[in-house]
């Protein structure tokens, strides 16, 4: 089952963003991935700064948890519970070939920086391109 991805607020920009977009979709523990710009790209004659944030969905699954009632009925209830988490998501983006562990982690976020220099063809002077991405849960508050 491949994840529903929206990237209606993406635009597009970022080499490294797709990589993870690509391996994020193919993981059956995520159902849903969107991707928005960040608003602290920015542009300049040596250098150009990408800024995207991805929020991802994990699938959940219902199981049947025992109870007492009453302190003696015997009875089950129904727990939903995420297949995966941000430090789960973590150890298999790591494992993943190209993306490799993230630059900073916490139990709400993963953060990756990639720069590279870019000389394009007939010209001296090339340009770095940063490109900062940052993972979230959905529903997670975001790390200012």
């Amino acid at each position: 089952m491949r994840s529903e991805v929206d990237v209606s607020k993406w635009s597009g920009e970022g080499t490294f963003t797709q990589l993870l977009i690509d391996c994020l979709r193919s993981m059956e523990a995520i159902e849903f991935v969107r991707v928005e710009d960040a608003p602290a790209t920015r542009s300049e004659a040596d250098y150009n700064f990408i800024s995207n944030e991805i929020f991802v969905a994990f699938t959940k699954i219902e199981r049947h948890e025992a109870v007492k009632r009453f302190g003696f009925l015997p009875g089950s209830r129904a727990v939903v519970v995420r297949v995966m988490t941000i430090a789960g998501l973590e150890a298999a983006l790591t494992e993943a070939a190209g993306i490799g562990p993230p630059d900073y982690a916490d139990e709400r976020m993963l953060q990756y920086l990639r720069t590279e220099r870019i000389v394009p063809p007939y010209q001296t002077r090339g340009y770095k391109l940063v490109e900062l991405v940052r993972i979230y849960e959905v529903g997670t508050a975001r790390t200012s």
